[in-house]
C-alpha cells in the first residue's frame, strides 16, 4: 500500500500541471545547493580522510590506502545519506506556502479534510531539526558499522535505506499532520505502528531521489502521496482499492431491500 500511495501521489501531481509546475522551483533551488555541496565533498574526501587518520601515516602504504579510501567512500556515502534525509525538510521549508496549499488541494479533491492551518514557519523548522536529530542518532552508528567487513557492505546499506525511507515519510507527512494538530512524537508512533506502510512509501522515494533531477520532478507528487498516506493514518482515507460488497446468496433478500 505504501508503494501505491507513491504512485497515487505522482498521478495526482502530473494530473494537475499547474501545481506540478509551481512545485519545481523550491526543489530545484535545493537540488543546486546540495549538488554543489556533494561535489565539494567528493573533491575533498581524500584530504579529509588523511586529516582524520593521522595514526595511519606510519602504516604500510597498501593498508594506509585501503583505510583512507574506505573512509573517503563512507564519508561520501554518509554525506549522500544526510542529503537525502535533509533534502525534503529544506525543500518543504523553502516552498512551505506552496506545499501547504498543494496538500490542502489534495484533501479537497479526496473529499475534504481539517480546516486548520499548519504550524508557523519557525515551528516547522524546529520540527524538521528534531527529525534530523532522530535520523542522525541512527545514521551515525550505521556509518561506524560501515567499517565492519562484509556487514558494512551488505546489511548496513540496506538498513541505511530503511532509516532514510522511514524519516522521509515522517518529514513528508508533516504538512497534513500539522494541519491535524498531530505532534511529531505521535506522528512517529503512528508510522512505527504501520512500519510496512511507512517503508513502502519512503524507501522507493529515497531510491528515486538518488536519480539526478528526479527529486525535482517528484517532490510535488511526494507531498501529494504523503497527504493521502496521512489521511490513511488519520482514518479519513479512501483505500486504494476499496473492497466490493459481497453478493447476496441465492434465495436471500438483497441488503438494500427491507423485509415486509
Amino acid at each position: 500500500m505504501g508503494i501505491r500511495y507513491v504512485a497515487r501521489g505522482q498521478k495526482w501531481a502530473f494530473g494537475h500541471g499547474r501545481w506540478l509546475a509551481l512545485g519545481l522551483l523550491p526543489a530545484l533551488i535545493t537540488l543546486v545547493v546540495y549538488a554543489a555541496a556533494l561535489v565539494a565533498l567528493a573533491l575533498y574526501a581524500g584530504d579529509l580522510a588523511s586529516w582524520a587518520t593521522p595514526f595511519a601515516d606510519d602504516w604500510d602504504e597498501t593498508w594506509r590506502s585501503v583505510l583512507r579510501v574506505t573512509f573517503a567512500v563512507l564519508l561520501f556515502a554518509f554525506g549522500l545519506l544526510l542529503s537525502v534525509l535533509t533534502f525534503t525538510a529544506v525543500t518543504l521549508v523553502i516552498g512551505d506556502p506552496f506545499y501547504e496549499a498543494l496538500s490542502g488541494h489534495v484533501e479537497t479533491s479526496e473529499g475534504g479534510g481539517p480546516a486548520g492551518e499548519g504550524l508557523s514557519f519557525w515551528a516547522s523548522v524546529r520540527g524538521s531539526a528534531r527529525v534530523l536529530l532522530y535520523a542522525l542518532s541512527l545514521a551515525v552508528p550505521l556509518f561506524a558499522l560501515g567499517f565492519v567487513p562484509v556487514l558494512g557492505q551488505t546489511v548496513v546499506p540496506a538498513l541505511g535505506f530503511c532509516v532514510s525511507g522511514f524519516f522521509l515519510a515522517v518529514e513528508l507527512t508533516s504538512v497534513p499532520m500539522d494541519r491535524r494538530a498531530v505532534p511529531l512524537r505521535d506522528r512517529m508512533r503512528m508510522l512505527r505502528g504501520r512500519l510496512g506502510l511507512a517503508l513502502g512509501f519512503g524507501v522507493p522515494l529515497v531510491l528515486l531521489f538518488l536519480v539526478p533531477l528526479a527529486a525535482v520532478f517528484l517532490m510535488p507528487g511526494a507531498v501529494a502521496g504523503a497527504t493521502l498516506l496521512a489521511r490513511d493514518l488519520a482514518g479519513t482515507a479512501t483505500p486504494p482499492h476499496p473492497p466490493h460488497p459481497p453478493h447476496p446468496s441465492p434465495g436471500m433478500p438483497h441488503p438494500s431491500r427491507r423485509p415486509r
